[in-house]
């Protein structure tokens, strides 16, 4: 007699996994049409199936498809530097644009440390939204792993610093639009140039000092003026204030981003240096306070809008079902104002 005798209980997940040789959440991914199954399993689950005469439960299978139609926005910062930075906050804002007439909703959380970011793991893994964008990612960051781990479709704003396979990633040509700023200042004449580093635990802040130095090592001169700021005005004006101190002959500055940039033309004028005529300054970022400093900031312009909004269209493509898209590294520009 084929098929089940009577009485004879019904297959369920564990059966079909112990049948197929895999686990029960593999048997859970091909029953949902997960991509993140080999064919040669996803063969073996099925026939298991076949063989065993397994129904899914229709009502169990609809909730694990539930979606909740939201997806999370996570950086890890303090509040005051979320709310003060432009770059986060267009971030923000690009990412809302984005998502207008998709029937997705946008869920802001700011992790601050690994115990908030292993409750927000645990949140995001209970099933309260559909994927997760990470913004402002530090090295030590330990949510990329654990998201993976749990099968969350996830996107990261800029070049993780340690390669995860599987992770996508939407970055900016950082190198090339720091060695492009620091060859701007090289073109207009200047020898001794310094620069304000950004954070080096973000890929941001190496990347950057690395084109600095790149630019510098084709000139044939020292990448040996260097400070570090952490991105935000008051650490570029203490940069600033430390780099005249220790090297009173610079002629040109290159910071890591628009907001020490401000804080570098603040630290100038106390001094009583004219920029651009004995230093010149250029940023990155070109962020719109960057029009309207005195003199209006030289800078790099990375695409913000563009970023984001590619962030938040290869994470609909996987919550969709779509493999994992490759890495995407958008070019940058110079913007030449006033004060190089």
């Amino acid at each position: 007699m084929s098929g089940l005798s009577v009485g004879r209980q019904k297959p369920t997940l564990d059966t079909v996994a112990a049948e197929a040789g895999v686990s029960r959440a593999t048997v859970s991914r091909v029953i949902n049409g997960s991509p993140r199954v080999s064919p040669e399993v996803k063969t073996a689950v099925e026939t298991a199936i076949t063989r065993l005469g397994y129904v899914p439960n229709r009502a169990a299978r609809s909730l694990a498809m539930r979606r909740t139609d939201s997806i999370a926005l996570v950086m890890r910062e303090p509040d005051a530097t979320v709310l003060a930075d432009p770059y986060l906050g267009n971030i923000i804002i690009a990412t809302s644009q984005a998502l207008v007439g998709t029937g997705v909703q946008l869920v802001l959380v700011n992790a601050q440390n690994d115990a908030e970011h292993s409750r927000l793991a645990d949140y995001v893994r209970s099933g309260h939204v559909d994927g997760v964008l990470l913004a402002s990612m530090h090295d030590d960051d330990p949510l990329p792993r654990l998201l993976l781990e749990a099968g969350i479709p996830t996107v990261v704003g800029g070049r993780p610093q340690r390669h995860l396979p599987g992770l996508s990633y939407v970055d900016v040509d950082n190198v090339g639009g720091a060695q492009m700023a620091t060859e701007h200042l090289l073109a207009s004449g200047r020898r001794r140039i310094a620069t304000i580093a950004g954070p080096q635990d973000m890929t941001a802040g190496a990347d950057r000092l690395g084109g600095y130095r790149r630019a510098l090592a084709d000139a044939g001169r020292k990448a040996d003026r260097v400070a570090y700021g952490d991105f935000t005005r008051e650490s570029g004006e203490q940069a600033m204030a430390a780099l005249l101190s220790r090297h009173p002959d610079l002629d040109g500055v290159f910071a890591a981003n628009d907001l020490m940039a401000v804080g570098a033309l603040r630290a100038l004028r106390a001094a009583g240096r004219t920029v651009p005529d004995d230093v010149a300054v250029v940023g990155y970022d070109d962020i719109e306070m960057a029009r309207h400093t005195e003199p209006p900031l030289t800078t790099i312009h990375q695409p913000i809008i563009d970023q984001a909004r590619t962030m938040t269209e290869l994470l609909l493509t996987q919550i969709g079902g779509d493999p994992v898209g490759d890495p995407v590294v958008l070019p940058t520009e110079l913007v030449e104002r006033g004060s190089a």
